[in-house]
């Protein structure tokens, strides 16, 4: 196994585990489990790779089917010993986002996109999962709730990424470095509840 798609990897079982306590939550069964931990895991992959043209990595690489089956064994052996699912369900999930922000980015810069183009695209692969999940889970997407920052981390990682990337200076250490600033900011703006502006400003009576 090539060392460069582990971070892919990590960031598949990450978001799967996401989905997989979502459907916990939601009463799902193993099987219900399976099939929204593989979405959340595997969809912005899949996106990323249809629009820069490649075989999407699940279905060329049956290792990418490992991830989502470990997590949905591991949530069901584990879901009734865990306290506050809510907290664990952010924390995989940030996980993911600071991953796949970075992966879905340097894969694009590898294709021949401009660096604008990659980031995009880095946050399309970083938030892509996440929406599919809660849409099949019917929840308002994490990605528009207006009391939580969601996209920006995975933007400001995806554009850290191509930065090092076009500078050479992108190498485990510095990829860690900007995955740990977007799970730091993620994690961050949950717990104190931090948000953007509105889409529009409210006028006061």
């Amino acid at each position: 196994m090539s060392i460069e798609i582990l971070p892919d990897l990590l960031g598949v079982f990450f978001f799967a585990v996401s989905g997989c306590l979502l459907a916990g939550r939601k009463g799902f069964d193993l099987i219900g489990s399976l099939l929204l931990g593989s979405l959340v895991g595997l969809g912005g992959g899949v996106a990323r790779d249809v629009i820069i043209g490649q075989t999407p990595a699940a279905f060329s690489n049956p290792l990418y089917l490992a991830p989502p089956v470990l997590a949905a064994l591991l949530v069901f052996w584990l879901y009734n010993s865990a306290e506050k699912i809510g907290r664990w369900l952010v924390v995989f999930d940030a996980a993911g986002l600071a991953l796949f922000c970075i992966t879905g980015t340097v894969k694009a810069l590898s294709f021949g996109l401009n660096p604008v183009a990659s980031v995009l695209l880095g946050v399309t692969t970083a938030v892509g999962g996440g929406l599919l999940r809660d849409v099949v889970a019917n929840q308002v997407p994490q990605l528009f709730n207006s009391h939580d920052i969601y996209a920006i981390p995975a933007i400001i990682g995806a554009a850290l990424a191509a930065l090092s990337y076009t500078g050479g200076w992108l190498n485990i250490g510095t990829g860690f470095g900007i995955a740990v600033v977007v799970f730091s900011f993620r994690i961050a703006a949950w717990h104190f509840r931090w948000h953007a502006p509105l889409a529009v400003r409210k006028q006061k009576n």
